[in-house]
């Protein structure tokens, strides 16, 4: 995805608008939708009422209902994509069902800012819903793929420690506003998705020159790259699998409530194995959860919120709340400037459940077998319930 910064004169763009005012046909272009405040920053967790009644819905039936653009029948190009997505409907199936949670918060934020239903969908075409991280300068990161220069003017924090491009709450929150945006400025969500990935500069300039598209054909008939056309051909491919999957040969999993998204707050930094020991769950899926924190360290400094499943957001809140704030400090914290602070070691131990291999629990917290059996002195693999086991110092 490439974006350029927008400086083209306001008296030029309202002049646009003045003369962009066409029909709407098959529902692709509708008015902006009416209604939604203006949003809370992005780290505002939404209201738990509002959460509630969200997830008590049906999220394809919300989501079909929040969709702006064109159905499956108005164009081949998407009946191929979509085809060719569903191909093999059980690996469509298991893709989707894993990326459910993210899908979810991303509906949830798009409504928020009032933008069409088929941006929930756009990790689809960009990631697979995957935080796709990069040690390269000047490439795309995170399930939208925003370009470094982009996530400097959203705001979004970029550095060694932390990139808020892979911050699955911030880098949704940002997108959807900048969405929001240019569908104020361009009046069709089409132009939208061609901004969003050739450049809201460069789309504008060619409306200038050439005018605002009509309603067909239904990909905008403007001299953009292939790419670009593809982009939204592909968006709207996805969408049609989610209005007619049946016509796929396709079911859409369900999402229990448990593994929705929520943001639970960070008051102290801590090691992710420290983390993860307090929400029960494996630290690499905490590591991919919050993938904005490069290295081992949940660094409360950059982000005060960890994105965790619902199911474990209860256990690690009671976890820190019973340990206090000494046990959750970051181990390698530094101070203020030209300041030190000596090490800290924190002591582990693991509680074993009935079912547990010692692979399972070297695995859960990152250690080897080897480094397991040794610690506790372990000439087997037999493990019994309730037997405490020392995991060693986090220093």
């Amino acid at each position: 995805m490439k974006r350029q910064l927008r400086n083209l004169p306001l008296a030029s763009l309202l002049l646009l608008a003045a003369c962009s005012t066409l029909p709407s046909q098959h529902g692709q272009r509708p008015p902006a939708p009416k209604g939604p405040a203006r949003p809370a920053p992005a780290t505002t967790t939404p209201p738990a009422a509002a959460a509630s009644a969200a997830a008590r819905q049906d999220l394809w039936d919300q989501l079909r209902g929040s969709f702006a653009m064109a159905d499956c029948d108005t164009e081949p190009a998407i009946m191929k994509w979509a085809r060719q997505y569903t191909r093999d409907p059980q690996r469509f199936q298991g893709t989707l069902r894993q990326a459910l949670p993210e899908l979810a918060y991303a509906q949830e934020v798009a409504a928020q800012y009032g933008v069409a239903g088929e941006f929930a969908l756009l990790p689809w075409v960009e990631s697979r819903f995957q935080p796709i991280a990069t040690t390269l300068r000047r490439r795309p990161a995170g399930m939208w793929q925003i370009m470094p220069a982009t996530a400097r003017t959203m705001g979004l924090r970029v550095d060694n420690r932390y990139d808020g491009r892979l911050d699955i709450s911030a880098s949704t929150h940002a997108v959807m506003k900048m969405l929001r945006q240019y569908h104020d400025q361009l009046h069709d969500w089409r132009l939208a998705d061609y901004a969003y990935n050739a450049g809201e500069f460069s789309i504008r300039r060619l409306i200038a020159r050439h005018g605002m598209p009509a309603d067909l054909p239904v990909i905008p008939d403007l001299p953009v790259h292939n790419v670009t056309r593809e982009h939204l051909t592909k968006l709207l491919a996805i969408a049609c699998v989610i209005r007619e999957p049946g016509r796929f040969n396709v079911s859409l999993p369900e999402l229990n409530e448990d593994r929705q998204l929520v943001k639970v707050h960070l008051a102290h930094s801590m090691s992710m194995a420290r983390a993860a020991d307090h929400a029960g769950m494996p630290v690499d899926k905490l590591k991919h959860l919050n993938a904005a924190y490069r290295g081992n360290q949940a660094d409360a400094s950059a982000s005060s919120y960890l994105m965790l499943p619902a199911g474990h957001a209860a256990q690690f809140r009671d976890a820190v709340s019973q340990q206090g704030p000494a046990s959750t400090m970051d181990d390698h914290a530094t101070a203020g400037a030209g300041a030190t602070r000596a090490r800290r070691h924190l002591h582990r131990t693991h509680v074993v459940r009935r079912g547990e291999s010692l692979w399972q629990i070297a695995h859960r917290y990152s250690v080897t077998v080897s480094q397991l059996r040794d610690l506790n002195h372990l000439h087997g693999h037999a493990l019994k319930p309730g037997q405490v086991l020392q995991l060693g110092d986090i220093d």
